[in-house]
């Protein structure tokens, strides 16, 4: 049977290409807003740390009616640290709507998306956005995006798919570049048209795929999936098993059903083939589980999600100044909390250590470790990390293989120079390069993961914020030896006390400052960044003696120059490998692993 009344679609792109905008044009023009009601600009990014940064971070379920056909879409990552998202929710639809700048053409994550769909055999709308960007070159990106499908091998049908070309932020769309620009019309039809119904058999027994894990402080876990075969009612008696779990087999009972319909989950008492639907009422439901009828009861195949390729360690925080300004704080709090993400995301990975207080968390990339960081951080959890390193692996013969990433970088011709001799340091090989006129030119690396670790803040201040890094995991590789993160040392303060003007008026001398006075410090912590290669001790607590003849409002004529204060990705990127982040809700400070210098000394004389 094919549901006719039904399409399962997902839009997907490169970062920042307009996937979220297009989405709320969709919802605009279909209706499901009322007339003068106020939207806020990418209603999909519901998550705060989504909405500051501008990226969707988990992919999102929201549906419209159009002509009576309902169309269920899914808004997926575009960045390649959340890459499996994308993987899973494609198991869900039946096509999808590839967006592309008419600007930026053809990019790592736009080959790595559509690969991915490809794979599946699923249809492919392409849809040119940002046509109204005055350097806009919509139809050589048609030919760029030909190309990219021939090189993925795309069949002939795949080959012919529609092009549209659209302005997501004007709200219209056009089949032609020579047609008057309405509204989204011509994409919800060519949505209905060449995106296949939904099928599957009504009569068979039920099989729901979970692709999507959904949290509500409420009603715990919510499973997201689509109907492939039967009908789901509520109250009705199922079993989970999953593909890669042969020996998985549990009863459980469905409580409630919801479907989407616009930003709402409404109350259904059954759904058939074909529909979108959230199941909740499940405590142990797991992405890639079926729920099927008990007297049939058959796993759905479900990929694999692709391995991390970045670990760090996330412990206990044991500083002077632990326990201060953090709520949750003991191993147990980490622990469950840790876990829990486990629910809701899929690419990461969780596991135990020798030491009761450290876990190893490995990740997709430094941005996917990082939000985790600051989410954590928001809830009022108080931690610290580690250095990012890569994961090893090791072939037949015993060598080591690191994870290569090809980087593609956009800059302005002045600073290739500098790009190139810099991530040459970094073990990186360039592969292409390429004019692209107007004083622009794109490199190709391939380049060691941990070649780039630390590197995007350097990379912006040597491109003056104008340059454009994408990167993409390619394949393990031979370790292509050390690589040197840092050049500059740090400025460890050598006792505990609060910052005084004039001990930093003196510190200043020595480097760039991260704190100001007034601020907490205890021995062993990092305050800056010294312009040598060596850590040096200073002390910033110190006062001035004051005798007859010098007052204590002579300090007022110290000038101090402005601290450089550090975001959680600039700390991230600047420790060592000697050195921790400690995360509290309030503050971030970067710490020696080894605080007594005593200590410190004679582990470093031990390690060479």
């Amino acid at each position: 049977m094919k549901r006719e009344d039904v399409r399962n679609i997902a839009i997907i792109a490169h970062v920042d290409h307009g996937k979220t905008t297009l989405v709320d044009e969709l919802l605009k023009q279909s209706g499901v807003f009322r007339a003068g009601q106020e939207v806020a600009e990418r209603v999909m990014d519901s998550g705060d740390i989504e909405r500051e940064r501008g990226i969707t971070i988990l992919s999102k379920n929201t549906a419209v009616t159009y002509h009576g056909v309902k169309i269920n879409i899914i808004d997926t990552p575009g960045h390649a640290d959340f890459g499996g998202e994308v993987e899973r929710v494609l198991k869900m639809v039946n096509g999808v709507i590839l967006v592309v700048d008419a600007f930026e053409g053809s990019m790592p994550q736009t080959k790595f998306v559509l690969r991915k769909a490809l794979e599946l055999n699923l249809p492919v709308i392409v849809c040119i956005n940002k046509i109204d960007r005055p350097e806009a070159r919509p139809l050589e990106v048609v030919d760029e995006v030909l190309e990219l499908l021939m090189d993925l091998d795309a069949s002939d049908e795949q080959l012919d798919c529609p092009f549209l070309f659209a302005s997501a932020k004007d709200g219209f769309c056009m089949r032609s570049m020579d047609d008057e620009p309405k509204d989204m019309a011509p994409l919800f039809k060519t949505i209905i048209d060449y995106i296949p119904a939904p099928e599957g058999d009504p009569d068979a027994g039920t099989q729901v795929l979970i692709s999507t894990i959904d949290y509500n402080e409420y009603v715990g876990r919510i499973g997201v999936g689509k109907v492939d075969n039967g009908t789901i009612r509520v109250n009705q008696e199922m079993v989970i098993v999953n593909h890669h779990d042969p020996d998985k087999l549990k009863k459980v009972k469905i409580s409630k059903l919801y479907e989407f319909d616009g930003l709402k989950k409404i109350d259904v008492a059954e759904a058939t083939v074909g529909s979108i639907v959230a199941i909740s009422g499940i405590a142990d439901i797991h992405i890639g589980d079926t729920l099927c009828s008990p007297e049939s009861p058959k796993a759905i195949p479900f990929q694999k999600i692709s391995e991390p390729t970045i670990s760090m360690q996330f412990m206990v925080n044991d500083s002077p100044l632990a326990g201060q300004e953090g709520k949750y704080v003991t191993s147990r709090h980490l622990r469950d909390r840790l876990f829990r993400e486990l629910n809701t995301d899929v690419s990461l990975r969780v596991e135990e250590t020798d030491s009761t207080e450290c876990f190893k968390v490995s990740g997709r990339g430094e941005l996917h470790l990082s939000v985790l960081i600051e989410s954590m951080r928001r809830e009022g959890y108080e931690f610290a990390v580690s250095k990012a390193e890569v994961i090893y692996h090791t072939d037949e013969n015993g060598k080591r293989l690191e994870p290569m990433e090809r980087a593609y970088i956009d800059v302005d011709d002045e600073y290739a120079g500098n790009v190139i001799q810099k991530l040459g340091e970094r073990k990186g090989e360039l592969i292409n390069m390429h004019s692209n006129g107007s004083g622009s030119t794109r490199l190709e690396f391939l380049i060691p993961a941990r070649g780039l670790i630390g590197y995007r803040g350097e990379f912006l201040t040597d491109t003056k914020g104008t340059g454009v890094l994408n990167t993409i995991f390619e394949n393990y590789g031979p370790y292509k030896g050390d690589i040197q993160y840092r050049k500059q040392g740090s400025l460890i303060a050598f006792e505990a006390g609060e910052a005084i003007t004039y001990g930093l008026f003196n510190a200043q001398e020595r480097g760039t400052l991260f704190i100001g006075p007034g601020e907490k410090v205890y021995a062993g912590m990092v305050i800056g960044q010294n312009g040598k290669a060596e850590d040096i001790e200073l002390n910033v607590c110190k006062t001035k003696k004051l005798t007859n003849t010098r007052s204590s409002s002579a300090d007022e004529a110290l000038k101090l120059t402005p601290p450089r204060i550090l975001s959680l990705e600039q700390c991230l990127e600047f420790i060592d490998t000697d050195e921790l982040l400690e995360v509290t809700p309030k503050n971030l400070r970067i710490r020696k692993k080894i605080l007594d210098p005593t200590l410190r000394k004679r582990a470093a004389m031990k390690k060479s």
